[in-house]
């Protein structure tokens, strides 16, 4: 396109600034001719988000067209695109609507009857204050405050709380669907005696388990044990296995960590001696050596440089060297049977039962045909009177994929649409999604009402698992009420399509209170979605939040790498750098997350002098200073 025609296709001129005015004038009585329709259903909204109510519901106004076409008209003349808006909605159509009537020269003031309208100024301080009141004060220097979910190490162990408190934790959640009351108490004490030896506050967020979906038990798998080696990348051991020989009459556990623990006959044991060697033909006919390198009271410690699998029954030899014709023998005492598995492939079948008998994998003739489908059962056998042939279904966090054929009265025959060629393994206690069906469940489960208890009690702050709709929200409140005059805010977390799509209705409900945040859940929410739609979703989340001046804790596999390894990948460092634009970032338990928080900490620490939400911070850049050569 040329110079010329991109100046006709703009329009820049009188007529082009007159075109803009109407636009404008009419979509500005639209926002307000909305909001005072919906007046009477803001009577209830609490003293502190009345104004965030009403720029809430000018936004979504302003929302239901499409305003590229606009935006671009407004950026050539130089003005605001209104691409940044959602904090003072009214106040950047005026700011705008100023600037277009003082170049036609002609005199413009907003209605002297919407002074009470969010303006720049008190727009952004009202999501500073909001957050305040939710999530407790700034650390010094980031603005972005950081989550922990505690282990349940954490009730025994008051170092691991004290140091994640000394690295930046602001908040400690603690998930109602593990451990018990009294585990969580000791959490909070340990947190309380940390907050007083360093001096910080920390709020206490407390995760409701709500209405989890779940794959039902499955039969136990066989009982064997494999002893594996350490190698390198050449196939050499650099470590042996360690194997912890101890007696079955009286079996005492390992001093330290060993690969496997096996229970023998006390007389073979109190035979052994360091240096001798056990051997073994194992459960593939492999013949088998193990070395004695330690003796002690409580058992023996053998090593072992080949892989071996072990079953119940497995004849041990032992003598005083390994040529030796006679030795004594002992059988391999009782093994726990292994966690067993469904293997799945496309194009399978696989059962869905209403009860919760143990599932078992599917049954094949000698060719490998199968003769009977895979079979497991659902927690909540609720679902299936809300289920249709055709509705998509998944498991295990989307890595399986379904779809439903058939609803019978004790069973959903499920046809496996989405797997990797190789094929999937489904265990128990994975979750299922169901994000095309209509589910009636209730967000607040029995255990849910157990639990608030003790919530209403020690928490500042709740989470709401699974809100679908504004009557969770309500709920819930009313619950809370019943408990005493002590009111946790709440926090809506978003991990379904409904969720997601009843947003706006649920922040009118949870704003009825002094405070109020949102948590993007995106692990179920990318499956209930799509997983390609992942980042426009939390994209939208976080604008209809911002509009409602309302905090978002971005949650779910953030730096999840490091937290378990102890090494982040470089697409989570990045991932950890996009959750600034929310008030606040999760960060889930694992061995090395106080290491998770430090880094976490940096990253913040550095975004908030380039971000601020939807806005790039130009600060001083580095590179401007260096001369091309």
């Amino acid at each position: 396109m040329t110079v010329k025609n991109i100046d006709d296709h703009v329009g820049l001129g009188a007529a082009n600034i007159e075109g803009l005015l109407r636009e404008l004038v009419a979509i500005r009585a639209e926002l307000v001719g909305d909001s005072a329709l919906l007046q009477p259903g803001l009577a209830e909204v609490h003293g502190n988000y009345q104004k965030s109510a009403r720029n809430l519901l000018h936004y979504l106004a302003l929302r239901r067209r499409d305003l590229r076409p606009l935006q671009h008209r407004l950026a050539v003349l130089g003005l605001s695109s209104i691409g940044r808006a959602e904090s003072y909605v009214l106040a950047t159509i005026d700011a705008v609507l100023e600037v277009l009537h003082h170049l036609r020269q002609i005199p413009w003031q907003p209605p002297s009857s919407e002074t009470e309208n969010v303006t720049f100024a008190s727009g952004q301080r009202l999501l500073v204050e909001h957050t305040e009141t939710l999530l407790g004060p700034a650390t010094p220097g980031r603005e972005v405050r950081i989550m922990v979910t505690m282990p349940s190490e954490a009730a025994n162990d008051y170092t691991l709380v004290h140091d994640l408190l000394q690295q930046g934790m602001d908040c400690m959640r603690i998930n109602c669907a593990h451990d018990d009351s009294a585990t969580w108490l000791r959490m909070i004490e340990h947190l309380r005696r940390a907050e007083q030896s360093l001096g910080r506050t920390c709020r206490v967020v407390m995760d409701l388990a709500g209405p989890k979906l779940r794959t039902g038990p499955l039969e136990p798998g066989p009982a064997v044990v494999r002893v594996r080696p350490r190698r390198d990348v050449y196939g050499r051991v650099i470590a042996p296995a360690r194997i912890w020989l101890t007696s079955e009459a009286s079996p005492q556990s390992s001093p330290s960590s060993a690969s496997v623990c096996l229970q023998v006959a006390a007389k073979w044991l109190a035979q052994l001696h360091k240096g001798e060697f056990i051997k073994f033909t194992d459960a593939r006919e492999a013949k088998r050596i193990l070395r004695i390198v330690d003796v002690t009271a409580a058992g023996c410690w053998a090593e072992a440089n080949k892989t071996a699998y072990l079953i119940p029954g497995t004849i041990l030899h032992h003598g005083h060297g390994i040529n030796e014709r006679h030795h004594h023998t002992t059988p391999v005492g009782l093994l726990l049977p292994g966690e067993n598995a469904i293997s799945l492939q496309q194009g399978d079948v696989l059962i869905l039962t209403r009860d919760l008998q143990p599932g078992r994998p599917a049954t094949r003739d000698s060719s490998g045909q199968i003769l009977t489908p895979a079979t497991i059962g659902c927690t909540i056998p609720e679902v299936f009177d809300d289920v249709r042939s055709g509705e998509s279904i998944w498991f295990d966090d989307g890595k399986i994929g379904g779809l439903i054929e058939k609803v019978e009265s004790s069973q959903v025959l499920v046809r496996i649409t989405q797997a990797r060629p190789c094929g999937e393994k489904l265990q128990a206690d994975k979750g299922i999604n169901l994000p095309e069906s209509e589910l009636r469940l209730a967000a607040l489960t029995a255990k849910d009402l157990e639990d608030l208890s003790f919530v209403a009690q020690h928490a500042d702050v709740v989470e709401l698992s699974f809100a679908n709709a504004a009557t969770d929200v309500e709920s819930l409140q009313q619950h809370l009420r019943r408990l005493g005059s002590r009111l946790p805010a709440i926090v809506l977390k978003i991990e379904t399509r409904r969720g997601f799509e009843n947003l706006p209705d649920m922040l009118l409900s949870a704003m009825r209170a002094p405070c109020c945040g949102v948590m993007i859940a995106r692990g179920d929410l990318a499956v209930e979605c799509g997983f390609e739609r992942l980042a426009e979703v939390q994209e939208e989340i976080l604008w209809i939040c911002e509009a409602a001046h309302v905090p978002v804790i971005w949650a779910t596999q953030v730096l999840e790498t490091l937290a378990k390894e102890g090494m982040p990948s470089r697409a989570e460092v990045t991932d950890a750098a996009m959750g600034h634009r929310a008030e606040c970032v999760m960060l889930n338990k694992g061995p090395h997350v106080v290491s998770a928080v430090r880094v976490l900490d940096d990253i913040l620490r550095r975004m908030q002098a380039h971000q601020a939400k939807k806005r790039a911070m130009l600060r001083e850049l580095r590179l401007a200073h260096v001369s091309s050569q």
